[in-house]
């Protein structure tokens, strides 16, 4: 398929103004693909006598093609391009009727059909060139048009759309119109749905899934609709601009590929945020945060949408932001900051270490393909912390009124970075140009380092400074607190700008000094002695989850830079995190501690001690939450018991009756989560597994089955799900995501140690075939993560030298490339 360039979407906005898109699709017409008709009016500006230009269309078929009343040849198709030659400047008129095939890899119009009922659903994802497996468009985000939609859905189905759907008779649906939108922005879902609907300020809101989880979300809709509720009135208050659409539907899909998509007047989202299974209130607070998320995008993105993709930022950062400050002021959950910083940041400061980094507003994006490799933690985690800082730099108060100048100068329209940086700069007297330099345009994370001098009690701090970019941080000062060992009490709280212009007097000397506390700055923070001395000892003691957020982040930093020990990290887990209250940080600390440093960061002679570390510190969890007043807590310390543990008897003995001691009961989660766990360990067999299936044949068991058949320490079972993968093209995105979270463990590195030279090339002939979003699949999740060797290293850097990965799989790969050179550096530095 021909990527669209940035040069070619310049021209061809020069070119055209199109005005309107009537879209027809039919979805009876069986289980592979579905009609489409749509028909393009557009404006050829200039004064020259004609001109050339494109449209695009993916279809299994292209029926029939006319140009203003004329027919064009359908064979005339390059790819996915249909040329448009000798237009006169005026009016012109397209239509373009064709077949086109459903996806089953999350791309395009997804099909799915529930294995619980039997009942099938549709719906489409467009981003970020999907649009043309859908309908014929001019598929670029600042050709915006209005959009008339019909749909023909089989009997008893539902069709949902950016506008209110009405049901005209004889299965046939109509949306209303859209106003000025872009074409990656058009959503349809069809199905049986499960629906729940009410009204909120003259408009009608609705959640909807499918039927086999509506007592599921039955049983949480009023904690949805009030999350919705109480952000769309908080953007009110933020935003000048009203809600600029229609209604507002939030639509929970089966095998969506992210985690949500801010189609206007209908979000959908990936359905495990309807819980099947218990779940922690920080789980609850990351669904609220992705409600707010999305529903900051109706003005960031959809309202106001980036000219081309190298302004993704405008709506990822924007959008991250405000989801995580938006929840933390109009719900119960206060507390997002801190989820923030201990799971989205450091996922940011992962993608910025790395040979793909780029500036969140990169300047060179050539084409769709090199867009789509920056939907990352750069755009997302790091975006949204550079607006934090901005935020902290520039006051709130400027902030909103520089967002609310640039609605309303470019509402349902088009716009860039520098559209918005002068928008803000007319809101205050800031340089905000040269911020936006410092902070938008370059790569890397800063790193910040304490020093103190002086004698005691006439103390000066410094902070030194890695990189260029300007901090504004706040610097916690504590003392030990003497009434209570093992306790840290605030002294005071320093606002700092980094560089500064002199040392800052802070009179005693403090026992912790924790640079960026708050977390209100993008940047690597360091101890002196005396304070890591009183972080080994006092952690736990910090009053503040943020500013233990803080910390537990400069920890894993110094870990991954080899410049604390693995086994120290473990033991200040130990130590620590059995007193922690904070859900997310222990989630956040225990993910790190089992999946890197227990995996990878210590050898394979270490790795019994390592698990054995973890297995003690969930014990102590356990134990500490048997009087069930912290059952969020305690469903933390059981799953992360059951995926460390190193031998069967407890976990075994845990589902043989279908309880923990003194709770939780088993539910579907917890089962497969034992039941993946005693595979990896041989405790398990084909027979088990199929029984299990058997109580849980839904589409989340259908995956834990996989998972745990791809698990069994077996050399058929590998095989088949090697097959599976990599030689038959059927599996789901959702079906091969589990087989490959199965296949690989480190404690089979034997076992497997065969398929990992077959792994490149096999991974790069599968992107091929496949494509984007299964590409993405094999270089995340199907990638040898536990062979930490130089030659799974050199292996990969020859694939990437030699085989010509599609850019979807080149960039997973350069990014786990990486991490496993890291790995190997950590390890060494850990031996010397």
């Amino acid at each position: 398929m021909s990527v669209l360039t940035r040069d070619e979407a310049q021209t061809r906005s020069r070119l055209l103004d199109v005005h309107h898109y009537a879209i027809d699709l039919d979805l009876t017409r069986g289980d592979e693909t579905f009609d489409s008709r749509t028909v393009i009016r557009f404006t050829v500006r200039g004064d020259t006598d004609s001109t050339d230009t494109f449209v695009e269309v993916k279809p299994a078929e292209l029926r029939a093609v006319t140009l203003d009343g004329q027919p064009l040849d359908p064979a005339a198709l390059d790819e996915n391009r249909l040329a448009l030659k000798n237009l006169a400047p005026g009016e012109h008129e397209l239509r373009v009727d064709a077949a086109m095939r459903y996806s089953r890899t999350g791309e395009g119009m997804h099909r799915f059909t529930d294995p619980t009922d039997g009942e099938t659903y549709v719906y489409t994802q467009l981003f970020l060139d999907d649009v043309q497996r859908v309908y014929a468009a001019f598929d670029q985000p600042d050709l915006k048009a209005v959009f008339d939609l019909t749909v023909t859905a089989p009997e008893g189905w539902t069709v949902l759309a950016n506008g209110i759907t009405e049901h005209t008779g004889d299965g046939r649906w109509k949306a209303a119109t859209t106003p000025l939108i872009s074409t990656y922005l058009v959503a349809v879902a069809a199905g049986p749905w499960h629906s729940v609907r009410t009204e909120h300020r003259g408009l009608p809101f609705g959640i909807h899934c499918r039927r086999s989880l509506a007592p599921h979300l039955d049983a949480d809709a009023d904690e949805l609709l009030d999350v919705t509720r109480a952000c769309f009135d908080r953007y009110h208050e933020k935003f000048t601009e009203p809600y600029p659409f229609d209604s507002y539907d939030q639509a929970f899909v089966p095998e969506f590929n992210a985690g949500a998509m801010e189609n206007p007047g209908l979000v959908t989202f990936r359905d495990e945020f309807v819980f099947r299974s218990a779940v922690t209130e920080t789980q609850r607070q990351t669904r609220a945060m992705v409600v707010a998320h999305e529903m900051a995008h109706m003005w960031f993105g959809d309202l106001v949408t980036l000219r081309w993709w190298d302004d993704i930022w405008l709506n990822e950062s924007f959008a991250e932001y405000m989801g995580y400050q938006t929840t933390a002021e109009a719900t119960r959950f206060t507390d997002t900051w801190t989820d923030f910083g201990v799971t989205r940041k450091a996922w940011g400061y992962d993608a910025d270490q790395r040979p793909s980094t780029h500036p969140v507003a990169p300047e060179d994006v050539r084409d769709t393909a090199s867009a789509l490799l920056n939907f990352d933690g750069i755009s997302y985690a790091k975006g949204a912390s550079a607006l934090r800082q901005l935020v902290a730099w520039l006051g709130e108060k400027d902030f909103l009124a520089g967002i609310n100048i640039h609605f309303e100068r470019h509402k349902f329209a088009n716009a860039s970075l520098a559209d918005f940086i002068d928008s803000l700069a007319a809101a205050t007297d800031r340089d905000v140009h040269a911020w936006a330099d410092a902070w938008l345009r370059t790569t890397g994370v800063d790193t910040l380092t304490p020093s103190i001098a002086g004698d005691n009690g006439s103390r000066v701090l410094t902070v030194h400074r890695t990189g260029e970019r300007p901090h504004r941080i706040a610097v916690g000062l504590y003392d030990q607190d003497p009434g209570e060992e093992g306790s840290l009490t605030p002294r005071e709280r320093l606002d700092i700008d980094v560089p500064q212009a002199e040392p800052r007097p802070i009179g005693k000397l403090p026992a912790l000094v924790v640079l960026n506390d708050g977390d209100l700055s993008y940047a690597k923070i360091r101890f002196d002695a005396d304070s890591f001395r009183a972080v080994r000892e006092s952690l736990s003691g910090l009053p503040d989850p943020l500013t233990r957020a803080v910390v537990w982040n400069a920890l894993r930093d110094a870990v991954r830079d080899g410049e604390l020990p693995a086994a120290t990290y473990l033991d200040i887990a130990r130590a620590h995190l059995p007193h922690e209250t904070d859900l997310a940080l222990v989630d956040g600390v225990l993910a790190f501690a089992a999946g890197q440093v227990a995996d990878r960061y210590v050898t394979p002679e270490q790795r019994p001690a390592a698990l054995n570390t973890l297995a003690e510190l969930c014990r102590d969890l356990i134990r500490r939450t048997e009087d069930g007043d912290h059952p969020g807590l305690r469903l933390i310390a059981v799953r992360h018991r059951i995926s460390t543990a190193a031998h069967p008897d407890t976990i075994a003995a845990w589902l043989a009756d279908g309880t923990v001691p003194g709770g939780p009961e088993l539910d579907p989660e917890l089962r497969w989560r034992i039941l993946t766990r005693l595979a990896v360990l041989g405790a398990t067999d084909e027979a088990a597994i199929a029984a299990e299936l058997a109580g849980d044949p839904s589409a989340t068991g259908q995956e834990g089955a996989a998972r745990c058949r791809a698990a069994l320490p077996d050399a058929e079972a590998k095989a088949r799900a090697w097959e599976a993968m990599f030689a038959s093209d059927d599996l789901s995105n959702y079906l091969f995501t589990a087989t490959a979270q199965g296949f690989w463990q480190p404690e089979q590195a034997d076992l497997v140690r065969d398929y990992v030279p077959r792994y490149y090339p096999e991974a790069v002939a599968l992107a091929a075939r496949r494509g984007p979003a299964i590409a993405d699949a094999a270089g995340r999740w199907a990638f040898p993560a536990h062979a930490v060797d130089d030659d799974t290293l050199r292996l990969g850097q020859e694939c990437l030298a030699d085989a010509d990965p599609i850019p979807a799989l080149r960039r997973k790969l350069t990014d786990q490339l990486d991490d496993l050179a890291r790995a190997l550096r950590v390890r060494e530095a850990n031996t010397d």
